[in-house]
Order: structure tokens, then sequence, then C-alpha cells
């Protein structure tokens, strides 16, 4: 394999299939990686690994719900099979919501939990297993900036993104002595097919949402998902060799104070 930030790492990436993890997912690609790209959209997650094999051969498409542990343990075994080990994962794939508290049944607080923050859990337990079996890693989780700072009308959502941040920091103390890094990065508004669906709940037009998010920075502007495989190739890479338990804000200074 050739060179690159990420070279000869074998690296398993969820919600793979579009917005960030396929950012993540090409990005990797690039950098030498072998990607494992993880979704439970098979059509998606194969166009995905099919744009990635032609930087990195032996990509992959491995399908994946990561609300269900069996489905963890399947992927987590085929990768293995495969490769041998798991180098990089990055628990990326989450689902968006926003609704007013009132009108938040606990059902769908429940359902966007398992899969915001469970395939969290279920991707820190088995994946750093694999990786504590052949030496090491680096895990990448996905938060938000919706996990730092109070946003009306997103407690479901924010409730999942903080259980994020929690386990990122405990896992990172937990896991050092098996030389696996943990890190998090914490987005705001990215331009995916997400905003449609924010917009849409937000009750005002994908424009007008974009608008408004881009008013929040101080760069004046909204995110791509490139900026966010960015900061996640940083932090996966043996350049972070050091780096662990942080949380690196890809928000445009939203976060950073009042304006």
């Amino acid at each position: 394999m050739g060179g690159g930030r990420l070279a000869d790492k074998v690296a398993v990436v969820t919600g793979g299939a579009a917005g960030i993890g396929r950012a993540v997912s090409l990005r990797f690609a690039v950098e030498g990686a072998v990607v494992v790209v993880c979704d439970i959209d098979a059509e998606g997650g194969e166009a995905v690994a099919h744009e990635a094999r032609a930087s990195s051969p032996s990509s992959r498409f491995v399908h994946l719900d990561v609300a269900d542990e069996a489905s963890w343990e399947a992927a987590i075994e085929a990768v293995e099979q495969e490769h041998g080990r798991v180098d990089v994962l990055v628990n990326n794939a989450g689902l968006p919501y926003r609704r007013p508290l009132a009108d938040s049944p606990l059902s769908e607080w429940q359902a966007l939990m398992a899969v915001n923050a469970g395939g969290t859990f279920l991707g820190l337990k088995h994946g750093t297993a694999a990786m504590a079996r052949s030496g090491g890693g680096s895990v990448v989780n996905v938060s938000s900036a919706a996990a730092l700072v109070g946003v009306a009308a997103m407690t479901t959502y924010s409730a999942t993104k903080g259980a994020v941040r929690a386990m990122s920091r405990v896992a990172a103390m937990e896991l050092a002595g098996q030389g696996i890094r943990v890190n998090s990065v914490y987005p705001t508004s990215v331009r995916t097919a997400m905003v449609v669906s924010d917009a849409r709940d937000s009750g005002v037009g994908v424009e007008e949402f974009l608008e408004a998010a881009a008013a929040l920075s101080p760069l004046d502007g909204i995110a791509e998902p490139e900026d966010v495989a960015a900061a996640v190739l940083f932090l996966a890479g043996d350049e972070a060799r050091f780096v662990t338990g942080a949380e690196l804000v890809v928000d445009g200074g939203a976060t950073a104070g009042v304006g």
C-alpha cells in the first residue's frame, strides 16, 4: 500500500454511506487506510466503498446496524477475519432530532438514544476489544456542538450527544493502558442531508436554516463534511499519538462565546 497519514491502517467508519461518514471514508482512503464503510444503508455504503477503492483498493462495505449488538459482533469479526485487526474506529452513525421538550415522546427519546448513544457504546465495547487484541488503536467519536451548549428544541438530541461526550472521556481514561486513544469531535450544523431534516423540524426552508446557522459563526459560514473529516483524520492518526480524551470543536467559533 502507498503512503499517507493513515498508511496500512484498517479503519472502520460507521454511518459511512453519507454525509460526514462518507467524507471521512473517502479522506481516509486517500490517506492510505483500508476503509471499512459500515452502514445500515447497503446501497449507499457499497457506493461509498466503491469510491474509496479508487484510492484504497482493499476498502469494502460491511452492513451494520449500530443499535444491534449482534450486528456489531458480526461486523468486527468480519473485519478481523479479513484484515487481522482494527486500528481506527470512527463512531459517526447518528440520527437528527429537533422537537420541543413537551412534544417529545419518551419512545422517540429511547429510539434516538439507542442509535446515537447506544451505537457509540457498542462501538467502543466491540471495536476497542479488537484493538486490544492487536496492541492498540484510535477511536474518534462524533458528538455535536449541541452537547456543549443549550439549544432550544434539542433536549432529546443533546442528551444523546452528551452521552457520547461522557463516554469518550471515560473510555479515554479506561483504555489508555491498552494503547487505545479515544477522542471526540463536535460539529455544529454541517451541509449534509441531515440539514433537510433539521430545517423541516425547525419549520423553515433549507436555505433559511442554512443562513441562520451560518450567522451563528464568527467565521460567517457553515461547515462542510470535509471540514469535520479533516478533524477526525488528525485525531485518528499517529500525529495525535499523545492526544486522548480531547474534544475538537468544528463550529466556526459558534460556541466560543457571545458575539
